[in-house]
């Protein structure tokens, strides 16, 4: 069933926001994604929808919704992978804003509303960040430099395991540093590393979009393991490169810090009989970072929260 949508366009050819939406194989979850973002209370968007060579009727699922004005549809002549395609099909954006939306995945009417209204509050913000759950530190919107948001990441609770869907992006500050890196399933965990260094994230309201667990996901795939030993190679060199903009002791702690993290997934995957994947991890940093490095965590869920040494925003999302 079509949702009842709020054709409500400003400019057909210059959107606020263009939402992307890549898909492969995902005909059986498709038409909730779709209508979920056709049913939003913004309305001043359009739809891409980027099929990777899919085998299934995912492109059949897509053109049944080209008679909404907002809906672009298209495929690719052969399959280019996750993260190539996610490029491709920001190249084809049109608007002021950059959105992914995962195909398998519900977004809440009210979700582009709140991004929006955060990022249009705020000049200062080059993107803005959503989550499953509340920011702890203080309430959003919050706007944190890139040191604050390496605080948060390597000596608080965390924010680069987020997903593309996350996030919602000024385009042209997305163009500016090259979109995601294309090093498999672990390329947004990586792009995270590289946005929060060059630009400002703006915190805002969790719990905006149902992210869907399956067994067809990328994540669950056993290679992913592996790709994510090679990504934590290379965000080991970027965390120790003169891009961090972490000051000296706070950067000796999250090293301390991410190599715990690193330890801990190691023992995981020995506990799931995961071997090849543990070795892999294991190898990712050399046997002198493991005896520097490798002490009990130092975290706190407080760390970069909203005081006199955090940028706050002026306003709050509406």
């Amino acid at each position: 069933m079509i949702a009842n949508t709020r054709m409500t366009v400003t400019n057909p050819e210059s959107p606020r926001v263009s939402v992307v939406m890549t898909a492969y194989n995902r005909a059986d979850y498709l038409t909730e994604a779709i209508e979920s973002v056709l049913a939003q209370s913004f309305a001043d968007f359009e739809l891409i929808v980027v099929d990777d060579h899919s085998t299934d009727d995912t492109v059949g699922v897509a053109r049944k919704y080209l008679t909404d004005p907002r809906v672009r549809v298209m495929s690719n002549a052969h399959n280019l992978g996750d993260y190539p395609n996610r490029n491709f099909a920001a190249s084809l954006a049109r608007g002021e804003y950059l959105k992914y939306h995962d195909s398998d995945d519900v977004m809440y009417g009210h979700c582009l509303q709140v991004m929006v209204s955060a990022m249009d509050s705020e000049s200062r913000a080059d993107f803005a960040l959503t989550s499953h759950r509340s920011w702890p530190g203080g309430p959003s919107p919050m706007l944190l430099t890139p040191r604050r948001a390496y605080e948060r990441e390597f000596l608080g609770t965390g924010i680069f395991q987020l997903g593309p869907s996350c996030g919602l992006f000024r385009r042209r500050f997305f163009e500016s540093i090259g979109g995601f890196p294309e090093e498999g399933g672990a390329s947004d965990y990586l792009f995270w590393f590289k946005a929060c260094a060059r630009g400002r994230a703006l915190l805002v309201p969790g719990d905006l979009f149902y992210y869907r667990v399956h067994a067809g996901q990328m994540l669950q795939r056993d290679q992913n393991a592996i790709e994510y030993a090679h990504a934590r190679r290379l965000a080991w060199s970027q965390l120790s490169s003169s891009g961090c903009p972490l000051d000296r002791a706070d950067l000796e702690r999250a090293k301390r810090n991410f190599v715990f993290t690193l330890a801990r997934d190691v023992y995981y995957q020995v506990r799931d009989g995961n071997l090849k994947a543990a070795r892999a991890l294991f190898g990712s940093l050399d046997a002198r970072t493991w005896a520097r490095y490798l002490r009990l965590p130092l975290r706190s869920p407080e760390t970069a929260a909203q005081d006199g040494s955090v940028e706050q925003s002026a306003t709050s999302a509406t």
